[in-house]
C-alpha cells in the first residue's frame, strides 16, 4: 500500500487527481486542503490551513508519497499591494514548509505541480520549450514557482527526498475557469469573434492527461528528481480551438477572419497587450522527454479532451 498525501485537493486539478488516486486499490490517500469544504462530507480531507504554517507532522508519518497542486494561482488582475511577496509566501515558503516537513517524516518523493510560465511567457519560429531549458520567467507568478524548484532541488540533494516536477500549460476540462472558462462563454453565447485568421501554436494539457501523467510519477523510478513538461502532444492555433471548443460543445464557433497584425496593433492602443500574446502569440511545449523516460502518451487527444469538458461525469 502507497500512502500519499495530497494538497488542493479541492481545487480544479487536485479534485480530478483525488478521485482517479481513490479509484487505484493500492494507493491510501489523504486529501489536503486549506479549509474544509462546505458541502462534503468526504473523510479523506482534512484541513491545514495556510501552507506556510501547516503544521502535517502527524499526518505524514508513514506517508510515501507528497504530491503538492496547491498554490498561489496566477492572477490577472492583482489587488494585493505586493504581488511578488504574496506569491513567494505561498507559493515558495509555503512549499518549502510542507517540503522539509515531509523530508523530516522520511516521505520518499514529492511531487510538484509548477507552471510552464517559469520556461516563459512565449515561443516563435517554430520552437517548443525543452524541460531542461534555461529558465525564463517574466512575471512573479513564475518566478515564484522557479523558486520554489530551486528551493526543492536543493532540499532533495540534502535530504535524499526525491523531487519530481512538472510544468503543465493551461489545464482545461469540466470546470475550468479563467480565460479557457471566458472563451467557452463566448462561443457558447454565439458572439461573432475576430480571430478566424489567427495562425499561431498552444500547447494545452487536458485535465485527464495531467492527472495521469501525475500518476505516472508517483512512483516510476525514472521520474526521480527530474522536469517534467506536460502536454497533449498537439499544438493548435486559437482558430483552431475556438473550432474545437464549439465542435465539442455542438455549436458552430463564429469567426471573423481579421488579420492578427491588425488586432495586435488595436490591442497595443487599448492597453491589452498581454491577453493579445495569449490569443495571438504561440507558446509550444515539447514533452519528448516527458514521453521517452516515463513511457508514457497523452491517453486522450485534444479532441476528446474538449469533449470532456462538457461532460459531467467522474
Amino acid at each position: 500500500m502507497t500512502k500519499i498525501c495530497l494538497t488542493g485537493s479541492s481545487g480544479f486539478v487536485g479534485s480530478r487527481l483525488l478521485y482517479e488516486l481513490k479509484q487505484v486499490t493500492t494507493f491510501q490517500v489523504a486529501g489536503l486542503c486549506r479549509r474544509l469544504p462546505q458541502d462534503t462530507n468526504e473523510s479523506a480531507f482534512f484541513a491545514m490551513g495556510d501552507l506556510q504554517q501547516a503544521d502535517l507532522s502527524e499526518l505524514l508519518r508513514d506517508t510515501d508519497v507528497f504530491i503538492h497542486t496547491a498554490a498561489r494561482a496566477h492572477i490577472m488582475k492583482d489587488e494585493v499591494a505586493d504581488p511578488l511577496a504574496e506569491y513567494r509566501r505561498v507559493n515558495v515558503e509555503g512549499t518549502l514548509n510542507l517540503a522539509r516537513q515531509a523530508a523530516a517524516a522520511g516521505v520518499k518523493r514529492f511531487v510538484f505541480i509548477s507552471s510552464i510560465k517559469v520556461n516563459g511567457e512565449a515561443t516563435g519560429n517554430g520552437k517548443a520549450f525543452g524541460a531542461d531549458d534555461k529558465p525564463a520567467p517574466e512575471d512573479a507568478y513564475g518566478l515564484s514557482k522557479l523558486e520554489a524548484e530551486q528551493g526543492l532541488m536543493l532540499l532533495g540533494a540534502e535530504t535524499g527526498m526525491e523531487v519530481v516536477i512538472i510544468r503543465p500549460p493551461l489545464v482545461y476540462g469540466p470546470g475550468v475557469k479563467g480565460n479557457f472558462a471566458s472563451m467557452i462563454k463566448l462561443v457558447e453565447k454565439g458572439l461573432p469573434l475576430p480571430l478566424g485568421a489567427i495562425h499561431n501554436q498552444r500547447s494545452l494539457v487536458g485535465i485527464d492527461n495531467l492527472v495521469d501523467l501525475i500518476i505516472r510519477c508517483i512512483d516510476h523510478p525514472a521520474a526521480a528528481n527530474q522536469v517534467f513538461l506536460a502536454g497533449d502532444g498537439e499544438d493548435l492555433s486559437t482558430t483552431e480551438l475556438l473550432r474545437g471548443v464549439g465542435k465539442a460543445m455542438g455549436k458552430p464557433a463564429r469567426l471573423i477572419p481579421v488579420p492578427a497584425g491588425l488586432l495586435q496593433f488595436g490591442a497595443t492602443l487599448l492597453g491589452r497587450k498581454a491577453v493579445a500574446q495569449r490569443l495571438l502569440g504561440s507558446l509550444q511545449v515539447d514533452i519528448s522527454k516527458t514521453c521517452e523516460l516515463l513511457d508514457w502518451k497523452p491517453p486522450y487527444t485534444v479532441e476528446e479532451g474538449l469533449r470532456r469538458c462538457f461532460e459531467r461525469s467522474n
